[in-house]
């Protein structure tokens, strides 16, 4: 049975980190987020530019949906959306503001988190639901940009996606973020090619680790 839409949110606000994953295959997406559980990361966001990412959804909800959520991400229409749910997507990620997509996911009792970047956006987003925001592309702007969007709407989750890694981890938390979209600098393609799951569990693993930190250090 899938996780109820405030299980999953709990899940990834707990954990902290969501591996944006790009694969070249569905059987590749099972291993990568194999090795992400091994080392902590427990929410794999399928992105719908992986070749089969439907198929990759199915398999990494059979093999591992007890132990982890598949979410899907890109996602640019309702019916995508609908589609990975049925596929056996417990979460819903977007890059862009669009209501159909809240609703789609909704209906389902998924988590749905809408992608915005200026405050009317980001207000908007909220306004039509959103269970957390995806400020993106959040590297132009950097962690003080949470700090004064939460100024004016401090009741808004919000999590940053783009140019994320272990050295800017800890502002984006000190920032507020509730949790961190990681892509490329945490699943690599190169241990990816090369089959380096361990060395993927670790780099996994550091990131759990320094999210964690960084909670313990924020007042």
């Amino acid at each position: 049975m899938p996780r109820s839409r405030l299980e999953t949110l709990s899940l990834i606000e707990s954990t902290g980190v969501v591996a944006v994953i790009r694969a070249d295959n569905a059987t590749q997406a099972v291993d990568v987020c194999r090795a992400l559980r091994d080392g902590g990361v427990l929410a794999w966001e399928i992105a719908m530019t992986t070749p089969g990412a439907l198929r990759a959804i199915e398999q990494v909800t059979e093999t591992l949906g007890d132990e982890g959520i598949a979410g899907v991400g890109t996602v640019l229409d309702s019916e995508t959306a609908v589609a990975s749910i049925h596929a056996g997507a417990e979460f819903v990620f977007s890059p862009i503001v669009k209501p159909q997509v809240i609703e789609a996911a909704h209906r389902y009792d998924r988590v749905v988190v809408p992608g915005a970047l200026t405050p009317t956006e980001i207000a908007t987003a909220w306004e039509a639901g959103a269970d957390i925001v995806k400020v993106f592309p959040a590297n132009h702007f950097g962690p003080s940009y949470f700090k004064d969007i939460h100024g004016p709407l401090p009741h808004v989750r919000l999590t940053p996606t783009g140019g994320v890694d272990l050295e800017t981890a800890p502002a984006w938390i000190k920032a507020g973020a509730v949790a961190l979209g990681v892509g490329s600098s945490l699943v690599r393609k190169d241990l990816i090619r090369s089959g380096n799951w361990s060395e993927l569990s670790r780099l996994a693993a550091d990131y759990i680790r320094v999210v964690g930190e960084a909670r313990q250090a924020t007042p």
